[in-house]
This record gives structure tokens, C-alpha cells and sequence, in this order.
């Protein structure tokens, strides 16, 4: 396997990448290539791998065994850099309940060190229909208005990699559409993303590859496109 430096045409590489939770293998030998400014949908069956893999990516988890390397940083060895680069939407939002919305993107500017003022902020909630419940306490929002605040957390961020688990869940119609644009002009921008995601047919039409994890392993991989439910395969346990 090739490695690429931070100025080369591949994103994220894996290689032999596994994690294990006690007894259970939730990743096993799994091996993939992403090119820089293309979208990666990750996809399969509950409790295949999906979230494990983001997490062992960014850093939030080390791996048990197998490399990843992460626009040319090694993920266990340069864990302070990936995460300079990354930007994590997870299933859990991470956002102060009785704090506004205004307020939780302050916090995560300075945590940043990004300058921002009210008005700028204001137009981050406004990407995410967020504006008009700007000063209301997050504890008072809706789970898909929650999922809004933490996509425009990811936005506020503006990192070169952006992964994304399960980001449709608890949306509306609107808040697909919202997503759907994200995508877009994530790829406008030249941002590469992960998303994570079992919306299998709506994935596969705005992104550019796939990858189907099953028990743990990687089971297909090739074009979004063509990716189907039949590749989605059956169950089982994974062993390194």
C-alpha cells in the first residue's frame, strides 16, 4: 500500500484496519482508499461497522490492529493533527441543552479559534432553518432541530474531511433536502466526506463510491451507482 502525503490525490487509506469491543470485532481487516474531494458512502446492516469505522478515523477510538491514515496523518500516531482536519457528526449532538443555539456555535468558534460574530452565526442557524430559534434553549428544540444545530457545527468548522453518521435520522423532508445540499456543497468546495448512512438508494445517488461493511468486514465496494440491496448480503461474526 501506498503512502500518501498530505499534498497527495487519497484522502483516507485503511489498511488491515480492525477494533475490537470484548469478544466482538467490529472491524476486521478492513481495507479502502478514498480520492480527495469525493463523497464515500459507508452503508450496511445494524451493528456492521458503520459508526465504529468513523470513530477509529477520527481519532475518537484507536484501533486494535491495521493503519489508517487521514490526509497523510497516521490516525494513532498523529491523532492531534486528523483531528485539526476532521470534522465529526455523530449520533449523539454534543450541544449544551440550556444554552440557545446562538451561544452553543459561539462556544465551538472559540473552541476553535475562529473569529465569528452574531451576525455570522446567525447565518450558519440560517443554513440549517435554525435563525428564528436562535435564542431559544436547545433543551426546547426537537430531535431533528437538534441534528440541524449539529449540522451547522460541521459547517461552522470547515474541515477538508467531513464524516457523517447517519446524518438523515430524525429529519423531515426539509431537513433531507437540507442534507442533500450540504453534500453538494461540500463537493463545490472540495471537501472530502464519509457518510455513513442506511438510506442505501438515496446515497448511492449523490455519492461517488461505496463500501458495504458486514459483521464487521468489507464485503463490496465499487461506484455508489451500483451498488444494490443484493450487495448488502447476509450476517456474521467477524474475526481478524
Amino acid at each position: 500500500m501506498t503512502t500518501p502525503s498530505p499534498s497527495g490525490d487519497v484522502a483516507v487509506e485503511a489498511h488491515g484496519l480492525s477494533r475490537r469491543y470484548g469478544r466482538r470485532w467490529a472491524l476486521a481487516d478492513v481495507s479502502f482508499q478514498v480520492g480527495r474531494g469525493s463523497i464515500l458512502m459507508i452503508t450496511g446492516r445494524n451493528g456492521s461497522g458503520k459508526s465504529t469505522l468513523l470513530r477509529v478515523l477520527a481519532t475518537a477510538i484507536r484501533p486494535d490492529h491495521g493503519q489508517a491514515r487521514v490526509l497523510g496523518h497516521d490516525v494513532a500516531a498523529a491523532r492531534e493533527e486528523v483531528r485539526r482536519c476532521v470534522s465529526l457528526l455523530s449520533h449523539y449532538s454534543y450541544n449544551y441543552e440550556p444554552l440557545s443555539a446562538l451561544d452553543n456555535l459561539a462556544i465551538a468558534a472559540r473552541f476553535l479559534g475562529r473569529a465569528h460574530s452574531r451576525e455570522s452565526l446567525l447565518g450558519l442557524l440560517a443554513e440549517v432553518a435554525l435563525a428564528e430559534r436562535a435564542d431559544d434553549p436547545v433543551s426546547t428544540y426537537s430531535a431533528g432541530m437538534r441534528k440541524r444545530l449539529s449540522l451547522a457545527r460541521v459547517l461552522l468548522q470547515d474541515a477538508p474531511l467531513v464524516m457523517l453518521d447517519e446524518p438523515y435520522a430524525g429529519l423531515d423532508p426539509p431537513g433531507f433536502r437540507l442534507v442533500d445540499g450540504l453534500l453538494r456543497r461540500l463537493a463545490q468546495r472540495g471537501s472530502t466526506v464519509l457518510m455513513a448512512t442506511h438510506l442505501l438508494e438515496h446515497g448511492a445517488s449523490l455519492c461517488d463510491q461505496g463500501i458495504v461493511l458486514e459483521g464487521g468486514r468489507l464485503t463490496w465496494s465499487g461506484p455508489a451507482a451500483a451498488l444494490r440491496p443484493s450487495d448488502l448480503g447476509g450476517s456474521g461474526a467477524a474475526t481478524p
